[in-house]
């Protein structure tokens, strides 16, 4: 039996920042990391995973890391995409986000069809789809996790748990190493570039102007951080108030709503004040937290996980992924107007589909670090996966259970 280690929250932010400096590192030294905009903390994150699985095993130990740090870097990063939201990027967002929604229901449908297919292959019990599918996927570990008691009690499977966060851990690789090529492959086949490439980004720096951006002080840095904070706090109240009425959402949900409130208003209620919104400074401290929640969150992963479950998940995730690749390219980058915003979209819409809403968050920033700004993109696409997908994900898998 492992000795199990916990390593405590300073220990494990720490450990994250040094995760992500050695993705950065090599993504600067290695070109076709950068050709095929893979994130740089995924790099440094599955190098950093595959380092302590093998010292776990060697040592006879389990590590277990604290996550409040990493939990506060997403809220954060989702608060700092709700101040850079303008009310005119809402506007223009309408078709493509209504888009989505139907694409992503689409998707949470096909997704399980296979699952289901794929458990019936197997021999796995006809209910044990949904963890094949979207409960998994497009759901991830929570989701996985929260729906694997339900499965095991109308399927008799007692490995319903390790299942499903193996389809996850799984997933969560593939999403991140898949959205950038295929933007890639978007982009430089159709000739795209932003419509307005002089446009601040709000997030994803580009290679060739870190370090060279209008001047950044501690006092920019403060004043970004108070609004973030700010927006935190109203978006904790916000969450009591939606969860008293019954609604469960992530508490990033509410802080991306709050803030694009404030970042809004800002303009209009002190218009002599520096703004916030689409500065050097709310995007250095976007890149930041984005990339630290990454790098903690891709390092953590336990690949002890995967024994003993490889030909089922891997044939699975085999036809989920081409499913998810062919789906983007052919179905949903038409339907989103084959533009360069479809093709930033379309690496997100594959991040969040096999993986997570914060893995297509940095598959879309890889993207635009490299080929210039869309800001609607980072409005649209967290409005879709966080409000839409839990709701139609929970109806489709409820009706697979019980059926």
């Amino acid at each position: 039996m492992p000795t199990q280690v916990l390593i405590p929250d300073f220990l494990t932010a720490t450990l994250g920042f040094a995760v992500f400096l050695l993705g950065a590192r090599l993504t600067r030294r290695i070109a076709i990391l950068r050709e095929f905009n893979i994130p740089e903390p995924v790099t440094g994150g599955l190098l950093a995973a595959a380092f302590f699985g093998l010292y776990g095993m060697v040592m006879n130990v389990q590590l277990e890391f604290s996550m409040a740090s990493r939990d506060m870097f997403l809220v954060l990063f989702f608060a700092s995409i709700g101040l850079n939201a303008r009310l005119s990027d809402l506007v223009a967002g309408g078709k493509p986000l209504v888009i989505l929604l139907v694409l992503t229901l689409i998707t949470i449908v096909c997704q399980n069809v296979i699952g289901v297919a794929a458990a019936m292959a197997f021999d796995f019990p006809m209910q044990t789809g949904v963890l094949f599918g979207s409960a998994a996927l497009i759901g991830g570990h929570g989701t996985a996790i929260a729906w694997a008691p339900d499965v095991a009690e109308v399927s008799g499977l007692t490995g319903a748990p390790e299942l499903g966060i193996a389809v996850a851990t799984i997933g969560l690789i593939v999403a991140a190493l898949i959205g950038g090529p295929v933007a890639k492959f978007l982009i430089e086949r159709d000739g795209l570039s932003p419509s307005r490439p002089d446009e601040a980004h709000s997030v994803g720096l580009p290679f060739e102007k870190e370090g060279h951006q209008s001047p950044i002080t501690h006092i920019s840095l403060m004043k970004v951080m108070l609004a973030l904070n700010f927006s935190v706090i109203f978006g904790y109240i916000l969450h009591d108030v939606i969860s008293d009425a019954g609604l469960k959402l992530p508490l990033f949900v509410p802080c991306l709503l709050v803030g694009i409130v404030l970042g809004n208003l800002q303009p209009l209620l002190f218009p002599k004040a520096s703004q916030i919104s689409r500065t050097p400074s709310l995007a250095v401290i976007s890149d930041f937290t984005l990339g630290a929640f990454l790098a903690i969150s891709l390092m953590t992963l336990d690949f002890t996980t995967l024994s003993g479950l490889g030909l089922p998940i891997v044939a699975t995730l085999a036809a989920q992924t081409l499913f998810a690749v062919l789906f983007v390219v052919y179905v949903l980058f038409p339907m989103l107007g084959r533009g360069y915003r479809a093709a930033v979209l379309a690496a997100g819409f594959g991040g969040f589909a096999l993986g997570a809403t914060p893995t297509a968050i940095a598959n879309m920033t890889a993207v635009t670090k490299r080929y210039g700004p869309s800001p609607i993109a980072f409005v649209v696409l967290p409005l879709v996966s966080a409000f839409f997908v839990d709701i139609a994900n929970a109806i489709v898998i409820q009706a697979i259970v019980n059926f």
